[in-house]
């Protein structure tokens, strides 16, 4: 009965133990954590306002996401060479560089600038609805022939940098909330941009699960806070005075939308 009673406690003792351990775990890594940031305008926090000095035209904010996770968490160490207007060769000629075998947690928002977003939102909204369509058209037959391939050599290329690294690629938001009575675009126009958008996402999440990589998903988090939504905008309508924060996140977009996903996904 004694020995009984003895096993018992132990194991009691010893499940205490590994949950006490277990819960500070990520804390310990995350405090550990040497973070770099990677990708292009939507990583760079492009529409969030507070930018760097030293980021010039990259346009780093200091309420972009991998800022945010840094101020939050405070890791041992961090460095974001994300800029606008980044493609996935500008990420591997220059942005990996910033890796090294000690880094241990990357992120990297980058794809949207390979099909040419900047040059489809301006078609979209000065020429119509049918050169709008054949835009996206063309970028959609891009993501689907193009962008896998292009994505996977990013991601192989951190891994090479960094081996020991945990990897997330964060994805972009779906710009409208359809069936709205809105201004401007073409419902039709909404619904292809919307298209698209979420074709370039799920082509993401599918490179990015075929290389080992973990998905932030911020498709969800931003529903409710779309253009044409009821609900506080996380996104910049066209602006004609700047033009650059154009279908960009807000700080708020980066702080309620894109700083949870990526906290979550980076454990």
């Amino acid at each position: 009965m004694r020995r009984s009673r003895l096993v018992t406690l132990v194991l009691s003792v010893g499940a205490a133990l590994a949950v006490a351990f277990g819960a500070a775990s990520p804390a310990a890594a995350a405090a550990t954590d040497r973070y770099v940031a990677l990708g292009d305008s939507y990583a760079s926090g492009v529409g969030a306002d507070n930018y760097t000095s030293e980021s010039g035209s990259c346009q780093r904010s200091t309420n972009a996401y991998p800022a945010l996770y840094n101020a939050s968490v405070k890791p041992a160490a961090y460095k974001s060479v994300a800029c606008s207007g980044a493609t996935t060769a500008d990420v591997i000629s220059g942005q990996l560089s910033a890796l090294s075998t000690s880094t241990t947690l990357v992120s990297v928002t980058v794809g949207g600038n390979d099909i040419g977003f900047t040059s489809i939102m301006t078609t979209c909204v000065l020429m119509g609805e049918s050169d709008c369509i054949a835009a996206i058209n063309t970028a959609e037959a891009k993501i689907r022939s193009e962008l896998p391939a292009k994505l996977a050599n990013v991601y192989k290329g951190i891994k090479g940098k960094a081996p020991s690294a945990r990897v997330v690629a964060v994805g972009y938001p779906v710009f409208y909330q359809l069936g709205t009575v809105c201004v401007g675009l073409s419902a039709n126009s909404r619904s292809k941009i919307n298209e698209g958008i979420n074709l370039l996402d799920d082509t993401t999440k599918a490179a990015a699960g075929a290389n080992g990589v973990k998905f932030a998903d911020v498709r969800s988090q931003f529903v409710g806070h779309q253009l044409c939504s009821g609900g506080e905008k996380w996104l910049h309508a066209l602006n004609y005075l700047t033009i650059s924060k154009s279908y960009h996140p807000t700080a708020a977009g980066q702080s309620g939308g894109y700083f949870p996903v990526f906290r979550s996904a980076a454990g």
